[in-house]
């Protein structure tokens, strides 16, 4: 086995370790982590020229907004949820850009809006329950 085939399946098994017992709270952290570490990667590919690798990370990028995406409530989220939903959008867009142009200031910019979302996200609390939510709503 050689050492890039004992890192990726080293990195799988991380994956699964941290994903198995995580709660959703860490699970849309592990997203918006892993979108930020392949958007960066793709950056330095970039710079090197490596357009396979530019490809393959961007679209992982993509592959992972999109779960967060997917992982809105539209139904009980209100209008974060709609905004959320159009940020991912402009981010996945973006990237789209980035790619086809070999731009790397792009990414730097989709990588500021998801560190922005992801710094809101850090704030909440993990232990937070949808009931506690639900009642400082009815409060306010």
């Amino acid at each position: 086995m050689n050492q890039r085939s004992a890192l990726l399946q080293y990195n799988q098994v991380r994956a699964h370790v941290e994903t198995e017992g995580a709660s959703p709270h860490r699970l849309i952290q592990i997203l918006m982590e892993g979108a930020l570490e392949k958007i960066r990667a793709a950056r330095g590919l970039i710079e090197r020229r490596d357009i396979p690798g530019k490809i393959r990370n961007i679209n992982w990028a993509l592959s992972l907004i999109d779960g967060l995406r997917h992982s809105l409530d539209m139904e009980n989220g209100g209008e974060i949820a709609s905004n959320l939903e159009s940020l991912y959008d402009y981010m996945q867009r973006r990237l789209i850009v980035a790619n086809a142009e070999n731009d790397p200031s792009i990414l730097d910019e989709v990588v500021s809006l998801m560190l922005e979302i992801k710094s809101a996200w850090d704030a909440v609390p993990e232990n937070i329950s949808k009931e506690s939510l639900e009642q400082a709503a009815e409060q306010v």
